[in-house]
C-alpha cells in the first residue's frame, strides 16, 4: 500500500465542524465560492472552495462541514483562504458532514 501515514502526521490535522453563515460567488471565477465558516472557539474563517460549479451558494448555508482548521493560509484567485472543506473527489463531489448539529469548533477525532 502507498501513501501509508503514521499516527503522529495524522494527529497533526485539526479537523473541526464548521457552520457555513455566508456563501458568495468569487466575482469573475466559474469555479470559485467564498464560504465564511464560523469554528466556535477559533473564530469564523474564510475559506475559498472550487465548488462553485456544483452547489449554488445558498445550498451551504446552515451547513455543519468538516473543516481542515490549521492548514496554512494561501491565497486563491487573490482571496487569503484560511482552512479546507472536505468533500468527495466525484463527479459531482460531495460535502463531508456530520449526521447531527454540534456546536461549531467541535473537534473531529
Amino acid at each position: 500500500m502507498s501513501g501509508i501515514v503514521e499516527y503522529d502526521e495524522f494527529a497533526k490535522l485539526d479537523l473541526r465542524v464548521g457552520v457555513v453563515k455566508h456563501a458568495e460567488r468569487v466575482q469573475g471565477s466559474r469555479k470559485l465560492v467564498k464560504l465564511i465558516v464560523d469554528l466556535g472557539e477559533l473564530g469564523e474563517r474564510q475559506i475559498i472552495a472550487g465548488l462553485a460549479e456544483y452547489f449554488k451558494p445558498e445550498e451551504f448555508l446552515n451547513k455543519h462541514v468538516v473543516v481542515v482548521a490549521n492548514l496554512k493560509p494561501r491565497k486563491i484567485f487573490g482571496l487569503e483562504s484560511q482552512g479546507m472543506l472536505l468533500a468527495t473527489d466525484t463527479n459531482p463531489p460531495v460535502l463531508l458532514t456530520v449526521e447531527k448539529p454540534v456546536a461549531p469548533g467541535s473537534k473531529i477525532k
